[in-house]
């Protein structure tokens, strides 16, 4: 469907592609793996035109697409659907799917027809959302459904999927899934970026794995494997990727006690972190785990329960107010909830610490002090491009992480609160996490890792608790801290069931 062969694309200072070979077939679902900034949405931005390459051919259907515009691309039939959504969020779910292509005859709209077009298009992929509903009022899913269709209306052949379920329940994970599976079948070429394993080992016909902007190899179906992915994308082996994390538990930072929650999402918790310890908070997506952190941060009100930060009670009003407890919590949505695209990396470092002393005085900034601060934190944290001038909008997702956790950096904090840490990023960009994470328990802080990620939460917690429903269902150390019990605990199993409960 679509062929390049030796892509090269360079920027000032980096080779953004060296030499890169990459093909898509009819009716097979291609996944391109790699880390953040080896080149995977450069390779994407070729192939619909937002770049133009300066050495390779590029070809659609074996006629030369080199040069072409992403409108031209697109009449070709190469659609993509990326992680930030080219939705209008005012306007109704009919006006997005026909906004700039309507359909007129003597200048007026043929409404009828294209909602016509609209319903057999929804239906083909199973989607049942309401044509006059407002894109603002969809759930995530919903919208990635109506990006789908919008690509479909195009008569697309070639769909591009930039992680598509990374801020998505596993229910609806499931549906994209089940939606990528039924395209393919239907005789639609699919390139498919993620980091998910499980995803990559269901879906996956082939993959390709890029490192530093080269391909470095690519995988059929059956010669897929997670240790050997993982070594071509890093060069490391699975087993360096968790670090050991030296307990040394000290006093009581966060004793929750009988928290219930007013979205009923939570209900009678009890947990306690102390300090120099990593205690996980595990669970499948919408079990209630996230709304524990958010409600410590004065994020979600509180109707049950108790809280004691420091040995204090304290009611959570205001993240302000958990701030100055020496609480950072850091949200599982960085997009939405936690960055500022359109600002400045270095200012989405200092966002929090304006007010202090170090950095202000009669209201006026302390600029150089705030750039200097936000520079040891890129630093610390490896950050890549190291350019905190840059706006934070044009980083991989690995980079908006990275930058979301610098704001731990330049207070004193002693306990971080970590929401689906390493969501949407890569396997290098977790390494470099999990040691973040492992020098800020071995430095004294608590840390309360909140993972739907399994291997991560029992890993790198020296105590976990599981929720299910709302509600603790089991709590594991030691021995009994192991991936088989947790796994029976995330669907509501006691933990010392036999394992064949879970099948």
């Amino acid at each position: 469907m679509l062929k390049l062969e030796g892509i090269t694309k360079r920027f000032p200072g980096v080779v953004a592609l060296d030499g890169v070979d990459f093909d898509l077939l009819p009716g097979e679902i291609h996944v391109v793996f790699g880390e953040n900034g080896a080149g995977k949405s450069t390779l994407v931005n070729v192939i619909v035109g937002k770049l133009h390459p300066e050495e390779g051919a590029y070809t659609i259907r074996d006629d030369s697409a080199l040069g072409l515009s992403p409108a031209e691309t697109a009449k070709r039939g190469v659609s993509a659907i990326y992680q930030e959504f080219s939705l209008a969020p005012p306007l109704s779910v009919f006006d997005n799917l026909f906004l700039g292509k309507e359909q007129t005859r003597w200048g007026i709209l043929l409404k009828r027809q294209m909602r016509e077009r609209a319903r057999e298009v929804l239906a083909s992929i199973e989607c049942t959302v309401d044509l006059d509903a407002p894109v603002a009022r969809l759930s995530r899913a919903e919208k990635q459904q109506t990006e789908i269709a919008k690509a479909l209306l195009n008569e697309s052949k070639v769909l591009i999927f930039d992680e598509p379920t990374a801020s998505l329940t596993d229910i609806e994970a499931g549906k994209v899934l089940n939606l990528a599976r039924s395209l393919r079948d239907q005789g639609v070429g699919i390139i498919y970026i993620s980091h998910r394993m499980r995803e990559i080992r269901e879906l996956a016909d082939r993959v390709t794995v890029l490192r530093n902007g080269r391909k470095v190899g690519t995988l059929q179906r059956d010669q897929i494997d997670q240790d050997i992915l993982v070594e071509m994308m890093t060069g490391r082996k699975m087993e360096d990727l968790f670090p050991l994390i030296k307990a040394n538990p000290g006093e009581s930072v966060l004793k929750i006690d009988g928290l219930s929650t007013t979205s009923g999402g939570v209900r009678d918790v009890s947990i306690e972190v102390r300090a120099g310890e990593v205690v996980g908070l595990a669970g499948l997506v919408g079990c209630g785990k996230g709304r524990v952190g958010r409600a410590v941060f004065g994020l979600e009100g509180v109707t049950g329960g108790s809280i004691e930060v420091h040995g204090e009670p304290v009611v959570p009003k205001s993240p302000r107010q958990m701030l100055d407890m020496q609480v950072c919590y850091l949200p599982a949505d960085r997009a939405e909830e936690g960055l500022c695209l359109n600002r400045p990396i270095h200012e989405n470092f200092n966002i929090c610490d304006l007010e202090l002393p170090s950095h202000s005085s009669f209201g006026l900034l302390k600029r150089v002090v705030l750039k200097a601060d936000a520079q040891k934190s890129a630093d610390r944290l490896k950050l890549n491009p190291n350019n905190i001038n840059a706006l934070t909008e044009f980083l991989s997702g690995g980079n908006r992480q990275k930058v979301l956790l610098g704001r731990g950096l330049t207070r004193d904090i002693r306990l971080f609160i970590f929401d689906e840490p390493t969501v949407g990023v890569d396997i290098g960009a977790k390494a470099e996490i999990y040691l973040l994470i492992k020098s800020l328990a071995e430095d004294g802080a608590a840390v309360l890792l909140i993972s739907s990620d399994l291997e991560e939460v029992v890993h790198l917690s020296h105590r976990l608790y599981a929720l299910h429903d709302g509600k603790v269902v089991a709590k594991l150390e030691g021995d009994e801290k192991n991936e088989e019990r947790v796994l029976q605990s995330f669907f509501g199993k006691k933990a010392s069931a036999p394992a064949e409960a879970v099948e």
